[in-house]
């Protein structure tokens, strides 16, 4: 990850030049450890993206498109109290670290002018967004640490800022070239690795770059370069960064970002391609959007994951048992042929006898069998324990049948969650399938669940060739709601033959849609569903007045017994091509 101190350096210069002395119009906080601030320039909306999230740390100008929450976080709220309508006077980087200090003109609690600072450490795990007071003291962060967390350096309410403690590198932008060179004699490791260990701020992506600039090569030793080269390249980087020349890239390899600098990177060769950007945000923004959203849905996700994954193997295990039960049940049978054979030869059989050899009445060629007593018991008493081992296996039989459909159906039921949970992309469909989770009674095992009050979602929206909507639910709630209250009767639904998958809904406005508009609707259908990998996948679709949800069913489950079937191939690119956004 490249995101050092001259990428740094880049985007407080742009920065400084975009959004220096706009007001703060809004502040938002889509998850805990990201905040947006939003300045306006006339008509102009510019939103400031801080995230110091673990795994995407960042700070950059976004397009503002970010799901908040509806009630807003205590950290957002204490912003929201002290910095809305503040003017952002300047962006500062302290000692050429991986430090953004925001400076804004406030005012305190009794209305007078003063300075209220934004520390934002962009530092992998260590990320933080830290808000100061006048006195540059901590009022808040996005992450408090303490002593139980790190006891080199903590970050708590009334302790004055410092930065993060030095690393005894020395600031590249004021090396010097006898220095520099001085240094490199007696060095064995790689070049690159010098540099890192040597200079502070400097990504190992930049450091291969400077060397792969002398050498053309990305590891040669310290002892195999030329000085004079790997200064002039060192020195040509570091006074770019004096100079705000900068060039920022993306290197792209099979079309995936794998690597963003403030300098182009020539380093790939030709298996890669350098697409060079306007803007520094642009550049973090591209590398970020795809991962980090995925990431961060991911991360928000783990609960429920966990939480299907025990209720899987929980009632696997179950519905195994019950069928080693049930296997065992079908003894009963035995049992009262057992019981009938001793009452009709009761007077041959001695008291005492733990075995007694009988002919079988019911048998056409009335063999003779070998029944087990219990010598302690009279020969009516071992007729009695045949019976009740008879009427305990008949009872136990029944009831096994219909706790283990149950089991069944549960099962299923937790793979039609799974197969929306992996379709979800927000963290409001996230919820809505916790809001399902604990309607159904699942939640119970999520541990410091609350049920939150949100907006119910939407449904996803498409336009068919010939002009025809097409709805498609997320999750079983959107699924039960889009089925039973957006629907017409005469509209007709879409389901997935015999798999997890999305309910469809084709609106045919009283008409009788053409059969490309059915095809499109079945192969919607098939793509959200979990057999969006295979070819030829049955789709089952009639009208959704024949459509039933029987009492007492879970979400999402439906039956149905009229019904055509369509034999269609999942084509996502076809989706995303209908798809209204």
């Amino acid at each position: 990850m490249a995101f050092d101190a001259g990428m740094t350096a880049c985007l407080v210069h742009e920065f400084n030049e975009k959004i220096k002395g706009l007001k703060v119009e809004k502040i938002h906080q889509p998850s805990k450890d990201e905040i947006v601030l939003v300045f306006r320039y006339g008509s102009q909306r510019f939103h400031l993206l801080l995230c110091a999230n673990s795994n995407n740390p960042r700070v950059c100008l976004c397009d503002g498109e970010y799901e908040n929450p509806i009630a807003a976080p205590m950290f957002c709220m204490l912003l929201r109290k002290h910095l809305a309508g503040a003017r952002l006077r300047e962006i500062t980087q302290p000692d050429f670290e991986r430090v953004i200090i925001f400076t804004f003109d406030a005012y305190d609690e009794l209305g007078r002018e003063c300075n209220k600072y934004l520390a934002v450490e962009i530092m992998g795990k260590f990320s933080n967004i830290i808000f100061l007071n006048e006195d540059k003291k901590v009022v808040s962060a996005c992450k408090i640490i303490d002593f139980s967390l790190s006891e080199k350096r903590q970050i708590l309410p009334g302790m004055t800022y410092e930065l993060p403690p030095k690393q005894n590198k020395k600031i590249p932008l004021f090396e010097d070239k006898e220095s520099f060179i001085s240094s490199l004699s007696g060095e064995s490791k790689s070049a690159d690795k010098y540099i890192v260990s040597a200079y502070s701020g400097i990504s190992p992506l930049v450091a291969r770059e400077i060397v792969y600039l002398a050498s053309h090569a990305t590891d040669t030793p310290v002892c195999d370069c030329d000085g004079e080269k790997l200064w002039f390249y060192f020195n040509s980087v570091m006074n770019s960064i004096k100079s705000c020349d900068f060039c920022p890239c993306i290197v792209r390899d099979d079309g995936k970002a794998v690597e963003y600098s403030f300098i182009e990177i020539r380093q790939y060769g030709a298996r890669a391609v350098c697409e060079m950007n306007d803007s520094p945000s642009v550049a973090v923004e591209k590398y970020f959007s795809s991962r980090s959203s995925a990431e961060r849905i991911k991360q928000k996700s783990q609960d429920i994951l966990r939480l299907l994954t025990a209720a899987e193997s929980r009632l696997q295990r179950k519905t195994e048992i019950q069928q080693r039960e049930l296997a065992d049940c079908a003894k009963k049978e035995e049992y009262k042929l057992f019981a009938d054979l001793i009452n009709a030869n009761i007077y041959r059989i001695k008291k005492g006898a733990d075995k007694a050899l009988l002919e079988n009445y019911y048998s056409e060629s009335g063999e003779r069998i070998e029944i087990p007593l219990d010598s302690r018991l009279t020969p009516a008493a071992n007729a009695q324990r045949f019976y009740k081992k008879y009427n305990k296996a008949k009872n136990a039989e029944a009831a096994l049948t219909r706790q283990l459909e149950l089991d069944r159906a549960d099962l299923d039921y937790v793979y039609t969650v799974f197969d929306s949970l992996s379709r979800a992309s927000t963290a409001s469909e996230l919820d809505e399938i916790r809001e399902e989770l604990y309607n159904t009674g699942f939640a119970s095992r999520m541990k410091g669940y609350v049920k939150k009050k949100q907006k119910p979602g939407k449904p996803i929206s498409f336009i068919s060739s010939d002009g025809y909507r097409i709805l498609c639910g997320k999750n079983n709630l959107q699924n039960d709601a889009l089925t039973f209250k957006s629907a017409e009767k005469h509209d007709y639904w879409f389901h997935v033959k015999g798999a997890p998958g999305s309910h469809v809904i084709l609106c045919c406005n009283g008409q009788e849609p053409p059969s490309r508009a059915f095809t499109e609707a079945a192969t919607v259908a098939a793509t959200y569903s979990k057999m969006s990998d295979s070819e030829n996948v049955a789709v089952d679709y009639t009208l959704v007045k024949n459509v039933k949800k029987p009492a007492g069913a879970k979400p999402g489950y439906v039956i149905y017994h009229t019904n055509w079937s369509a034999y269609v191939t999942p084509d996502k690119a076809l989706c995303d091509k209908m798809m209204i956004n």
